[in-house]
């Protein structure tokens, strides 16, 4: 098979935000995000699809026609057709027909014959080959009047989005480059569409932190488990593959509320080339549903970014779940951020479990229930660390966030405090957490010692004696005094800037004194005017 190594993950990106211009006019991005990552992935499947054909063959092709060409002929030898279906099925589990592969949609698109209902037909044939797929692109309306107000106009933008996307060679990139570049867009949208599309993407560097504190000491671990209750798109999930020396081994358990949001967590696990049987996603609302019920129901590593402060039901009957039972009190029902953060706990294995949370800062120091259950959570010793994060770093919020460690099982009560809130580089947008800056809090978490105007570990008695407060400044001193100047210093400085003023405006004057009006009365008002100003 021949693929384009030189097409950069650059080029793909750009590809891929072209096809987005196309319908960033017509729509917001929440609802086109649904469209062009729809038509990706179908074409990704496609690619894959006729490259396989050709390997089974055991043809030489150079590009997606040469397979397009190649898998008509074979399917339509009967002889040949019978065999080879059995086979995409095997490897693959589905099988696209000949004429609504993309490639054959497309040069229809090319040759002025294409129909929005070949496509439609393709999806729909795509949910019914196997589970994996099902209602996978039930949020893809093709006859939408957002597309345009007649089937003449939708199936011209359609058209105009697969021409953009037509010769990217998906399945000659890596599985891991082109989820990249998933993620890419999807953090895009994120950015594009504010609050809405936001609430499913946690920008990389934050991911790349929860992620190796959660990891840490089992990179080697065959079959690691890793659980995100609000799992969104699935990108935070998916990063255990780049810190796991057995990445191939790793189970992936996701529950997601939003319909839409659920079907791109799904794609994206098949973009990333996660087996069906390494992943288990659930599409329901983690608070009044909890799930997983049946084994596994604990995990070696939980990672969340929840909805902050949304609202829940914090029904009493609450009180008998054994998510919630065992800390006095039900989270506020203005601010779930405790009943998403003791949801994960829960799902905790007890031994040698890691979960790392992002949360609003409020929850380190509101009282009332909030107040109740830190404090039970600390007595208990299960608040390992608190990572307190540069504002503005989030692409729905510039509100400054916190990530907090937890562990069950702990010898100590102590709780490492980490002022990150400085760490960054100013971005266009949005404040950027580079590689040194996450290795500096990894190495202040590794380590667990006092480091000045950064880290404290602070003892439960502290604790205790700040009335269970977690508020990072009451820890962590980052005040810096201003550096105190010598009175003989000022007044050489001052003596300086004068003798500089005074420079200027000699020359100045000098400069004003060569001009010459054009007339008599010109004159006179220049000389009165120079006259005024040097008095």
């Amino acid at each position: 098979m021949a693929t384009n190594n030189t097409q950069t993950s650059q080029e793909l990106y750009q590809a891929l935000w072209n096809s987005a211009d196309i319908l960033r006019s017509k729509m917001d991005a929440n609802d086109y995000k649904s469209y062009l990552l729809g038509l990706i992935f179908y074409k990704f499947l496609s690619d894959k699809l006729l490259y396989s054909v050709a390997e089974n063959l055991d043809e030489e092709v150079e590009n997606l026609q040469q397979a397009q060409k190649l898998y008509e002929e074979a399917m339509a030898d009967e002889d040949t057709k019978e065999d080879l279906v059995e086979t995409l099925k095997d490897d693959l589990s589905y099988v696209i027909s000949p004429e609504l592969t993309f490639t054959a949609l497309v040069n229809n698109v090319n040759n002025g014959t294409f129909q929005l209902e070949s496509l439609s037909q393709g999806f729909r044939n795509m949910e019914q080959e196997d589970d994996t797929f099902e209602n996978l692109f039930e949020d893809i309306d093709l006859y939408s009047k957002k597309l345009g107000a007649t089937p003449q106009k939708q199936n011209a933008t359609i058209s105009d989005v697969m021409k953009q996307i037509a010769d990217l060679d998906m399945s000659g990139h890596a599985g891991d480059i082109l989820g990249d570049a998933y993620e890419y867009l999807i953090g895009q949208f994120a950015s594009d569409s504010g609050k809405k599309a936001g609430e499913f993407y946690t920008p990389q560097p934050v991911a790349k932190l929860m992620t190796q504190i959660v990891i840490r000491g089992k990179e080697n671990t065959k079959g690691f488990t890793v659980y995100d209750a609000t799992m969104g798109s699935g990108s935070l999930l998916l990063n255990a593959k780049k810190y796991s020396n057995e990445p191939s081994t790793i189970r992936y358990f996701g529950q997601e509320l939003n319909t839409s949001t659920y079907n791109l967590a799904r794609m994206n696990m098949i973009l990333h080339g996660v087996p069906v049987e390494n992943q288990s996603l659930h599409n329901a609302d983690t608070l009044d549903q909890d799930w997983p019920t049946e084994e596994p129901t604990d995990f070696d590593a939980v990672l969340m970014n929840p909805p902050y402060s949304a609202k829940w039901s914090a029904d009493a009957g609450f009180m008998k779940d054994p998510r919630f039972s065992s800390f006095g009190k039900l989270a506020p029902k203005s601010k779930a951020d405790f009943a998403f953060l003791l949801h994960g706990l829960y799902h905790l294995k007890q031994n040698n479990g890691v979960m790392a949370i992002v949360l609003p800062h409020g929850v380190l120091f509101r009282g009332n229930a909030e107040g109740t259950i830190r404090q039970h959570l600390l007595e208990e010793g299960m608040i390992d660390t608190v990572i307190g994060l540069p504002a503005n770093i989030f692409y729905n919020t510039s509100i400054p966030t916190t990530v907090i460690v937890l562990k069950k099982n702990r010898t100590s009560r102590d709780v490492l405090f980490i002022d990150a809130s400085k760490e960054f580089e100013k971005g266009k947008n949005q404040n950027i957490m580079t590689e040194v800056h996450i290795n500096k809090i990894l190495d202040a978490y590794d380590k667990r010692e006092n480091i000045d105007k950064f880290a404290y570990c602070a003892s439960y008695d502290e604790i205790v004696e700040n009335d269970f407060n977690l508020n990072i400044p009451r820890y962590v001193d980052t005040f810096e005094e201003e550096e105190v100047v010598p009175l003989k210093e000022i007044a050489k400085g001052l003596k300086e800037t004068q003798a500089e003023i005074d420079k200027m405006t000699t020359e100045l004057y000098s400069m004003l004194g060569e001009l010459v009006g054009t007339n008599d009365e010109e004159q006179r008002e220049l000389q009165e005017f120079l006259k005024d100003i040097m008095e």
